[in-house]
């Protein structure tokens, strides 16, 4: 058992250094033009850059209209200083391969858990590729650690898990919905609590070291539909039967003017509304917690909110395959089909960005078609992954208690391994 136990790990480690060797050459080939035309690594030698050199002399970029992002992205921006011997470029990418590895790591560990298994470090190693070079230029897959480590220091500790909740939501937010699902009672009660102490004083000592820690406030309610959301492809398809609207870049990204715009940005904000009403509602109805439980919320709670968001970069995918993977870790999980469906929008992503990002920025029937099945498998994921959580955490039936065994690490009763397998 551990002979076949260590092949599997070399097999993992294998394959993840491979991929990445992969990943860095197309870095190195950056500047051709199926590759971006040198337009993915420039977020980072321009754009990240040129925060840095206002970040060291502590504050925020508060006069430029691209810094959207809470305060706790500052000191993720400034880590490459860690590396002097390097040049910021080389710095940033170093630590986020860094990070990818301690991700990679994680998971690994996790799946060695009884009731878990190594499809989830599997998956993440398979499915960061899939973006090409994009997720070693981005700090999403910082951001994406902060989440991981949370739901998969749960079952060990309460107090970690929204500590790191925490910090990755004043990073850039979203890792504060990895704790929707998390199981009533002491459980909730101590993740949150942890959550609230450590982003209390984080932010109080970011606040007391730079200055316009709230700057990016400004900038969030002026954004528009980027051309890559949903709202931004039916805009996209709007083109064709006549409406006059323009493709601008502004905010960092590039964006859709004209005539009801802003209405399709308030139908996407509602519809962002009526999804955090379905999670409340779930979490108030719900009765029953497996240990994939929190999980499978994290993952339907992300999905939602990126699928209604006004902006969908191709970089969060790296958010959705790293919680697809944690997914992946238990057997218990219902989001097997979610996760190949969220590796199938990866796939789609990469060929509409960068390979044929000029086809999305002036809507060509090429370009429409590419956002339309993108966003298409998101939809469907997101649908798909809230009604497999709904369905997992309806109270069993009455003739199956019997085959229930009080085993879940939160106190909670779950249905045995094959019953779950085959939800």
């Amino acid at each position: 058992m551990n002979a076949v136990r260590g092949h599997r790990h070399l097999a993992l480690v294998l394959a993840w250094l491979a991929t990445r060797a992969g990943m860095l050459l197309l870095l190195a080939l950056d500047g051709r033009p199926l590759l971006g035309g040198g337009d993915v690594g420039r977020e980072v030698w321009k754009l990240y850059h040129q925060w840095y050199g206002v970040l060291s002399h502590g504050a925020f970029p508060a006069h430029d209209p691209m810094w959207q992002y809470p305060p706790g992205a500052g000191p993720v921006l400034l880590a490459p200083a860690l590396l002097p011997g390097l040049t910021y470029f080389q710095a940033f990418v170093a630590l986020t391969v860094a990070t990818d590895a301690l991700i990679t790591l994680t998971l690994v560990r996790a799946g060695a858990r009884p009731g878990h298994g190594l499809r989830g470090a599997a998956y993440w190693i398979c499915g960061l590729p899939l973006l090409l070079h994009i997720p070693f230029v981005r700090y999403d897959v910082q951001v994406t650690a902060f989440a991981v480590i949370s739901l998969l220091t749960l079952s060990r500790s309460t107090r970690a898990c929204g500590a790191f909740a925490a910090l990755g939501a004043l990073v850039k937010v979203w890792p504060g919905l990895v704790l929707l699902g998390m199981p009533r009672g002491r459980t909730t009660r101590s993740v949150w609590s942890w959550a609230v102490g450590t982003g209390v004083l984080s932010l109080m000592m970011l606040v007391v070291l730079f200055n316009n820690p709230f700057a990016f406030l400004r900038q969030q309610g002026a954004r528009g539909v980027q051309i890559e959301s949903l709202g931004g492809t039916a805009l996209g398809l709007a083109t064709h039967v006549g409406w006059p609207g323009r493709v601008r870049y502004q905010y960092g990204a590039m964006e859709f003017t004209g005539p009801y715009v802003s209405a399709v940005a308030d139908a996407s904000l509602a519809l962002t509304a009526v999804a955090f009403g379905l999670l409340l509602l779930w979490r108030i109805r719900t009765r029953r917690w497996t240990d994939a439980t929190p999980y499978d919320a994290a993952l339907s709670a992300v999905l939602l909110f990126t699928v209604t968001s006004r902006v969908i970069s191709p970089q969060y995918m790296i958010w959705l395959l790293g919680l697809a993977a944690v997914c992946l870790t238990s057997r218990h999980t219902t989001q097997r089909p979610v996760a190949w469906l969220i590796a199938a929008a990866t796939a789609v992503s990469t060929v509409e960005f960068p390979m044929l990002y000029d086809d999305v920025i002036h809507s060509t029937w090429t370009g429409c078609a590419l956002m339309a099945v993108r966003n298409g498998l998101l939809a469907a994921a997101a649908v798909l992954a809230l009604v497999r959580l709904w369905r997992s955490s309806r109270p069993l039936p009455a003739t199956t208690h019997a085959r229930v065994r009080p085993s879940s690490p939160y106190g909670e009763s779950e249905q045995l391994s094959a019953a779950h397998s085959g939800a």
